[in-house]
């Protein structure tokens, strides 16, 4: 589940980056979170 909505982020950031299109910090914020979530439960 944690994976997976990683992944459906860095989709949206990625497409934010390529159309000029985002949602203010608010998506680059996710994506931090996301990242941070995701190593702790690998290094978990």
């Amino acid at each position: 589940m944690l994976y997976t909505i990683a992944v459906i982020l860095v989709i949206l950031w990625l497409l934010g980056l390529v159309t000029s299109f985002t949602l203010g910090g608010f998506i680059h914020i996710l994506l931090i979170v996301a990242i941070i979530s995701v190593l702790l439960r690998v290094i978990g």
